[in-house]
């Protein structure tokens, strides 16, 4: 339908392009007719009694174009029209003896067609208008039309296979897919599939991809499309969409429909302050009823994506709608090494590259950050024409992902060099004389992104949870920078905002979130940074006491205090070390937990304790 559109909008345009450019040619050809001189006929009876008209031509009894010869003997042509029916006019030019001659004149169609072309071309205009405006009437008819697209099986189909890792969520929606396959074992037993299938999972998981995976799986009709394609700023907009996009899904059952990032049009109603009766809330409202209402929906199965569970519609999720919550979480260290194969099928890898120690140095790095460090790696090998990708690419791709982009044309003061390496010295020195901390991966003063300096720590395992003490021992880390000024300068400098900030933050988390008090105790109160697009908190009193509210501050700064206090103290017992680390940054600008072990006469492996 659109190419036939297509070829009558080139049609139109081509004969409107023709008929300006017959136009053209009609007012040239006209104006070139009048070239001769015009003259009054007075004169020209004049030039008749005179003798100096020696030849005319009168055509259609009404124009006369003849030549006059003047007196000096040299001749010119002339043109006049014949006002009135004047029958003494033959009389003259033959008494005279002038050579008459005439004819009438026969119009050719291109004649015909030029003196009409005004009035075609007016013509064709309002037409072209008129259907126009009936195209944007059609247009406009189908506004509330569904946006959804059918996933093409025609090209390359993406499997379960070809998922790496993500087993569990896999199980779950391969029973979807064996139900549209063979749903008759289904019905036997009288069970009833799950209507709707939510995926949850952080950013870069593989949500989509799953579902994608889906779709070449089932081989049934996959229709897809995002939250955001349903809000519109017209009022009922929404909801026509999704009516057609449900009514579309039973027209092909069985089929899947998939909806992505579904938040956009689910979040909880009654939120904000407008009131209940707008354009999104209609929307979901109709998603409901369409999901769960009177008709039969038999064949049809929604699935969804999201990473915002928690802002989600009660309505949306309970028994009947999205019957399952699957969730995509992020890959351990198995399924981060299948991962990082699959993305480096496409690459030649040098000899010395093992998957297994780039996924190790990898944890908690979703399925996108491992295809970004992998692309990054290939970036990195073809800048410097190997013919490989070797384990170096990985780590400079690993630590651009992880630290940022290296400013390496950032030229700082020497001063300002070497106050650096202090403060990220003050960072890296306490990793050898804490017993909780992560080991040490690099640090340096090359600026990275916003950064003047880094010190990066990677655990040695994947670990989902973590210990007061370990949380106690990242503060002194993250007040080391603070605490080697202090201990070298007798002053800080602003570099310290990022890491207070942080300290703060993880600090307030302890006392509020966690119960790592004892002076606070096991309570919760964080509930009053709930953000404000859930319009909860507009209906809400603080749920604590100002004598709560001072607890929590005291409970806070004593965490802050006791942190600072063991950096310093760390620092100033090893302050030798602390310089001999300072020294070598300046020096090298990057140092590995491997350059600091030999710098300081550590063991290989393990850490110092305290």
């Amino acid at each position: 339908m659109k190419k036939n559109n297509g070829r009558e909008g080139r049609a139109g345009l081509i004969f409107f392009v023709t008929m300006i450019i017959l136009l053209v040619v009609y007012f040239i050809a006209t104006r070139s007719g009048s070239a001769i001189p015009e003259i009054s006929y007075t004169d020209f009876l004049e030039y008749i009694k005179a003798s100096k008209v020696t030849e005319v031509y009168i055509k259609d009894n009404s124009t006369v174009t003849g030549i006059i010869q003047a007196s000096n003997g040299q001749t010119s042509r002339f043109q006049t029209e014949i006002p009135y029916d004047d029958e003494s006019l033959m009389e003259r030019l033959l008494s005279a003896g002038i050579v008459v001659s005439g004819g009438k004149t026969r119009e050719s169609f291109f004649t015909i067609l030029l003196s009409y072309m005004p009035w075609l071309i007016t013509m064709f205009f309002i037409i072209f208008m008129m259907r126009q405006n009936s195209a944007q009437g059609m247009k406009g008819m189908q506004f509330g039309k569904s946006r959804a697209r059918l996933f093409d099986t025609s090209g390359k189909k993406i499997m379960f296979e070809d998922v790496a890792g993500q087993e569990e969520a896999k199980k779950e929606l391969a029973e979807i897919v064996d139900f549209l396959k063979t749903p008759k074992k289904y019905q036997e037993m009288g069970a009833k599939i799950p209507t709707g299938v939510l995926l949850v999972g952080n950013p870069g998981t593989g949500k989509t991809l799953l579902a994608r995976a889906v779709a070449g799986e089932a081989g049934v009709n996959f229709l897809h499309i995002s939250g955001s394609d349903f809000v519109e700023m017209f009022v009922g907009v929404g909801a026509s969409r999704v009516r057609d996009l449900f009514e579309q899904g039973r027209k092909m059952a069985p089929s899947i429909i998939f909806i992505d990032e579904i938040d956009a049009v689910g979040r909880a109603r009654g939120a904000g302050l407008g009131g209940g009766h707008d354009e999104r809330e209609q929307t979901l409202n109709q998603m409901l009823v369409e999901m769960d209402g009177f008709d039969n929906k038999a064949g049809v199965i929604v699935l969804a994506a999201t990473n915002r569970p928690d802002v989600l519609d009660p309505a949306l999720l309970r028994p009947g709608r999205f019957d399952r919550q699957v969730t995509v979480s992020l890959p351990d260290l198995k399924e981060r090494c299948a991962i990082l194969a699959v993305h480096a099928k496409k690459i030649p890898l040098g000899e010395d590259v093992v998957l297994e120690k780039v996924a190790r140095a990898t944890p908690g790095m979703s399925g996108a950050d491992l295809a970004n460090i992998v692309n990054e790696a290939a970036l990195f090998a073809a800048r410097k024409e190997k013919k490989t990708v070797d384990f170096c690419d990985f780590e400079e791709a690993r630590d651009k992902v992880i630290m940022g982009v290296a400013r390496d044309s950032m030229v700082m003061p020497e001063k300002e060099r070497i106050m650096t390496a202090c403060h990220e010295a003050g960072h890296t020195l306490p990793y050898y004389y804490l017993k909780h901390a992560s080991p040490l991966h690099k640090v340096t003063i090359i600026p990275r992104g916003r950064a003047l300096g880094l010190t990066v720590g990677l655990p040695k395992e994947d670990s989902y949870s973590h210990t007061k003490g370990w949380l106690l021992d990242q503060l002194v880390i993250m007040f080391g920078g603070y605490a080697a000024e202090t201990v070298v300068y007798g002053e800080t400098t602003t570099g310290t905002q990022n890491d207070i900030q942080q300290a703060t933050s993880l600090a307030r988390r302890m006392v509020c979130e966690w119960g790592m008090s004892d002076e606070v105790g096991a309570v919760t109160y964080g509930q009053e940074e709930e953000p404000i697009f859930m319009g909860r908190e507009i209906a809400r009193h603080k749920e604590f006491s100002e004598y709560t509210a001072q607890q929590i501050d005291s409970a806070v700064r004593k965490i802050l205090d006791d942190a600072k206090a063991r950096a310093c103290n760390i620092l100033s017992e090893h302050r030798d070390q602390l310089d001999l680390i300072t020294n070598a940054l300046v020096e090298n600008e990057t140092l590995d937990d491997a350059d600091i072990r030999k710098l300081l006469g550590f063991p290989a492996e393990g850490v110092v304790v305290e």
